[in-house]
């Protein structure tokens, strides 16, 4: 994946002052993962959201209007990923994709979950024997139109 140069400068500015993605959500007023989305250049912020992260970073305004502009969404490279945390999730699509669209459309009839009326929450969970990540997806059913 390549990171953009205005990535780089969010995330050094992230790392230098020590603020989480949770720090930024309490800040914006948005869920941390939406406002992680928006860094990484895989969604797009309103001028006010924009002005809020590059301000809590400590970067001058300036650098908010980049991150209003649509970005090219999905840059992942073709190949299957390498980084180990994204390969899982790549994985358990090969294990459970099928399982789960079972289940959808057994559940919904045939149609898919949007990726654009959507959100995603990560959340840890303690646990004894170590913690555990705990992620929800949750998007809009569109059945598919007949004609």
């Amino acid at each position: 994946m390549l990171i953009s140069e205005i990535t780089e400068k969010l995330l050094a500015a992230k790392k230098e002052k020590g603020i989480t993605f949770e720090d930024l959500e309490k800040a914006v007023g948005l869920d941390e993962t939406w406002i992680a989305s928006v860094i990484y250049r895989q969604a797009s912020a309103n001028m006010e959201e924009a002005t809020k992260i590059v301000t809590t970073l400590g970067l001058p305004e300036s650098m908010a209007e980049p991150l209003t502009i649509a970005p090219l969404k999905g840059s992942l490279e073709p190949q299957i990923p390498t980084d180990p945390l994204i390969y899982r999730f790549y994985e358990i699509m090969q294990v459970y994709g099928m399982p789960i669209k079972a289940v959808v459309h057994e559940k919904f009839g045939d149609g898919i979950m949007s990726a654009i009326d959507f959100s995603v929450e990560v959340e840890k969970v303690p646990d004894p024997k170590g913690d555990r990540v705990q992620i929800v997806m949750c998007g809009k059913f569109l059945p598919y139109k007949k004609w």
